[in-house]
């Protein structure tokens, strides 16, 4: 089982961001420490000692928790769960949270093995207009103190397609990373999120992104660039230096099972979903009541089906055809053979060895493709 932990604190709110998160005020963070203490005991309780392979702090901006919090969570976590020897263990850090005082040792001694620098550009004017509370000297600097600190196994996230970025600042941007040797990174395409401040000022015209066609070289030319410095491209969004793939997400893609904690987090266990409250209020009061997971729903063998899909697409290995057998019944190319010719012939998907992939172009436009076999598999 996976274990992710909401952390849904941030020092201000980004532009672009939809992710639950609040700026915390006096009382907040030890409300939201002695609930999470409580879920934890919960579901350790609940699921007895279950086997636990990767672990990630996520948020929001889980820096922003004093060490001793985290080193808290670590020990409590540890006696409610089996912690697998060797597991992966990654925090999402914001450079200017990350390097106050010891901040980055000592989370490194209480266990912390892998961490996730928020850095999302190197750009001033960049920064700016996402509304990131750090500089690029900063982030610099974050990295550099991490290495210092005992990590050898950082990763670095960054947006491209942003207002007024074209290809070759996102390839200059790209060099300036890779300088900074980090072994592993996130290269997200900017999305308009609904109900968010980015939202509003595209839908006023004040939001100028990048034309169709830079934003379509930005990924393909940043990828084939990453590649040919060492980072396989193992996900739509994701590189790695040989041996650092990210094994949480790993996890999620491959469809194993999952416990969110905190609020708003979400878990699907043995083939049942459930979310957390999203206040702070309700979260803490449904842990003390022992409420979490009542609002649990059974996927339908559909849904199953469509998360098969949709994962197993976004990674470079690709979708198992077994793997829809196994779970359908069905051959997959006798349900979907008009339409993979079709995107074969386009060189948008391989198939080779019993899978399906999508090629570099084909997950440029992913989204249509896996909307399209969904409306397909809506017919079945």
């Amino acid at each position: 089982m996976l274990l992710y932990l909401h952390v849904p604190f941030c020092r201000s709110k980004c532009g672009y961001c939809a992710f639950h998160s609040q700026v915390p005020d006096a009382n907040a963070m030890q409300v939201y420490l002695d609930a999470l203490m409580r879920e934890i005991a919960l579901w350790g309780d609940r699921l007895g000692n279950v086997a636990v392979e990767t672990i990630f702090f996520g948020g929001g901006t889980p820096s922003m928790l004093p060490s001793k919090s985290i080193d808290a969570v670590l020990n409590r976590l540890a006696k409610s769960f089996a912690i697998s020897n060797g597991a992966e263990i990654s925090m999402e850090a914001n450079p200017e949270s990350a390097a106050r005082d010891t901040f980055l040792q000592d989370v490194r001694r209480s266990g912390i093995n892998r961490l996730s620098l928020g850095i999302q550009s190197l750009n001033r004017e960049l920064l700016h207009t996402l509304g990131r509370p750090h500089s690029a000297k900063q982030a610099i600097a974050a990295i550099e103190l991490a290495r210092q600190s005992g990590f050898n196994n950082i990763n670095v996230d960054f947006i491209w397609g942003l207002p007024g970025q074209r290809l070759k600042h996102w390839l200059e941007e790209l060099k300036e990373i890779v300088k900074l040797g980090p072994d592993h990174l996130s290269c997200y395409s900017l999305t308009i999120e609904e109900n968010t401040p980015f939202e509003v000022a595209y839908d006023d015209g004040k939001l100028e992104l990048p034309s169709d066609d830079d934003q379509g070289k930005m990924f393909l030319y940043g990828s084939d660039f990453l590649e040919l410095q060492g980072y396989t491209h193992y996900e739509i969004s994701n590189f790695a230096r040989m041996g650092f793939q990210c094994r949480h997400n790993l996890g999620y893609w491959e469809g194993v099972d999952y416990l969110g904690l905190g609020p708003s987090a979400v878990s699907t266990i043995n083939s049942r979903r459930w979310s957390n409250p999203k206040d702070l209020a309700e979260y803490a009061r449904q842990t003390t009541q022992g409420q979490l997971g009542d609002n649990a729903e059974t996927l339908t063998p559909h849904e199953r089906m469509q998360e098969l899909i949709m994962l197993r697409l976004r990674t470079a290995r690709g979708l198992r055809f077994a793997a829809y057998k196994e779970l359908t019944g069905r051959v997959f190319m006798e349900d979907f053979r008009p339409m993979i010719t079709a995107l074969h012939q386009h060189g948008l998907v391989k198939i080779r060895n019993g899978y399906l992939n999508l090629t570099k172009r084909g997950m440029l436009v992913s989204n249509t493709i896996i909307e399209n076999l969904f409306d397909a598999m809506d017919r079945l």
